[in-house]
């Protein structure tokens, strides 16, 4: 253990397996195996999230890179639907897994939560700790036209002082940002806001073409423009709000459209979607719509996006990060996303597509028609798109997540 600690190794804890996590732990360790620097990391986290990742352990990862599977118990409550509960638990699992590993410092690759045991002044035994925040949206009143409602500001006013005290915990080297705004906003309001610094969002490097499952095969039929929603389908995704933005369009709009949702759904939502699609198959035969309801790996997804022409991401006033961005950028593809914080503000600044109010039906289907009638190619700047990719790559992600818990001069 002590020679795992005087390699520097950085302990990743990561409890979720759901959204970006194989992915980003992939970059982590394709990094490590390519860096010439002294190091190695120790992944914690879901024994199927291990076991997929060691399946695409590339060469010269084995002796610095190193798996440790929570138990059951520890994953359920770190996932607790109580937050409290759940931050309070990831907490305790990052303090004991860095004393049974031996490891030098701590990262969490989803940080927001641990913003109430880290506010409290809770550490790692003297250990730094740091990681990704990915929802500070108290900034948002600069980002652009913002009426927040009463929970959004009472949420807010929370975050805020969360994020105050957190800051101020001497265990905490570094909160990496993936949203670019928000460092000047702590800093500029912060005690020790310095310690926040921007994380690009990473983009994939393109895949080769994937063989499709024969559900997903013949997107897009020949004479409609083919829509994609995709990754993991919770309400707050916006599946439901396409369902009812799909009733409102005009036949002749829905005569000329493909709408696929790629990705498993919300075992919460499940009920609904199914009842929603079985009444939009009745009463709008001419749609053309399907559901992919299971996990697709990144090679099918990189084929679905180059497959389809616009790329959905109707949040529900949803903080959510550039993900979504990046993956239709790469591929040329505009995108359908909401008004609303980050992802509308970059939408808009990068010219990667149409942002609207995607939380109104009416709204949502009128920029579905407008997209259709003019064309989805008109609602993209594609050197602009290209720009915005290049400057997120995952080298630049993985370096900046090991550079984090080192000292940082003026973090304090």
């Amino acid at each position: 253990m002590a020679d795992s600690a005087s390699r520097g190794e950085l302990l990743i804890l990561e409890s979720d397996v759901e959204g970006h996590s194989q992915e980003w732990l992939q970059h982590l360790v394709e990094f490590v195996a390519s860096d010439d620097a002294e190091g190695s990391i120790c992944l914690v986290a879901p024994p199927a999230l291990c076991a997929a990742l060691s399946r695409h352990m590339p060469a010269g990862a084995t002796d610095r890179v190193r798996f440790m599977a929570m138990t059951p118990r520890e994953q359920a409550l770190c996932g607790h639907r109580v937050l409290t509960i759940a931050a309070f638990a990831r907490w305790w699992a990052m303090r004991s897994y860095l004393r049974r590993s031996g490891a030098s410092a701590g990262f969490f690759l989803s940080l927001d939560l641990l913003c109430i045991p880290l506010g409290l002044g809770l550490g790692a035994r003297g250990k730094p700790l740091a990681g990704i925040l990915f929802r500070p949206s108290v900034h948002y009143a600069a980002m652009g036209e913002y009426r927040p409602s009463l929970g959004e500001r009472l949420r807010d006013m929370r975050k805020s002082l969360f994020y105050r005290l957190m800051l101020r915990n001497p265990a905490i080297r570094t909160v990496l940002s993936l949203d670019p705004f928000f460092p000047d906003h702590a800093a500029a309001y912060y005690p020790a806001g310095a310690k926040v610094r921007a994380l690009p969002d990473p983009a994939e490097p393109p895949a080769t073409l994937a063989r499709l499952s024969p559900a997903v095969h013949d997107f897009v039929p020949a004479g409609r423009v083919g829509m994609l929603l995709f990754g993991y389908l919770t309400e707050r995704k916006g599946p439901l709000a396409v369902l009812e933005a799909l009733r409102l369009l005009p036949e002749a709009t829905t005569h000329r459209i493909a709408v696929l949702f790629a990705g498993r759904v919300d075992p919460a939502l499940r009920g609904d979607i199914e009842l929603r699609t079985a009444s939009l198959g009745r009463d709008r035969p001419e749609l053309w719509l399907r559901i992919e309801d299971r996990r697709l790996d990144r090679d099918e997804l990189e084929a679905l996006v180059a497959r389809s022409d616009v790329v959905l991401a109707p949040y529900q006033r949803f903080v959510g990060s550039s993900g979504v961005l990046l993956w239709a950028a790469r591929a040329g593809r505009p995108v359908l996303a909401q008004d609303y914080g980050l992802i509308g503000r970059l939408t808009r600044d990068h010219h990667l597509g149409v942002a609207v109010d995607t939380t109104d039906p009416e709204r949502l289907a009128a920029a579905i028609e407008r997209v259709v009638e003019q064309g989805p190619q008109t609602f993209i700047d594609r050197p602009s798109a290209a720009r915005f990719v290049a400057a997120r790559t995952p080298q630049c992600f993985a370096s900046l997540v090991f550079s984090s818990t080192q000292p940082q001069p003026d973090s304090t």
